[in-house]
């Protein structure tokens, strides 16, 4: 019972606290927004009020930057791997029938089981 009254008063706390700290970031954000307008305002004082609406808006966006993702072209190939996993031999991916034929020589032998599966490695130019 202990346990249960425990888990709940752990949840109601950091519920709470995730609001205060929510509470908080917004109040700074606004703080931040009035600055911002009170010294647009200060500086477009003797120019008019059309440039101070345009400050204004510069002041409060924020730039961001995507992520310019660099393709990276793979190549198929099929693997020979003990069951260790460690990768033995390699072949092309046209070259199924040779994969699996060494394969089974080594499985043949007495290091146990020996399969093949297909990796994909990045071109390089």
């Amino acid at each position: 019972m202990a346990k249960k009254t425990a888990k709940k008063v752990a949840k109601k706390t950091t519920k709470t606290a995730k609001k205060t700290v929510k509470k908080t970031v917004k109040k700074a954000a606004k703080k931040t927004v009035k600055k911002v307008a009170k010294t647009a305002k200060k500086k477009v004082a003797a120019t008019g009020e059309k440039t101070a609406k345009k400050t204004v808006k510069k002041a409060a966006k924020r730039a961001t930057r995507k992520k310019v993702v660099k393709e990276v072209r793979l190549k198929a190939y099929w693997g020979v791997f003990n069951s260790g996993l460690k990768r033995l031999a390699m072949f092309e991916y046209a070259d199924k029938r040779a994969a699996e034929k060494k394969a089974k020589e080594l499985s043949a032998g007495p290091k146990g089981v020996h399969f093949i599966q297909l990796v994909k490695e990045p071109i390089t130019d």
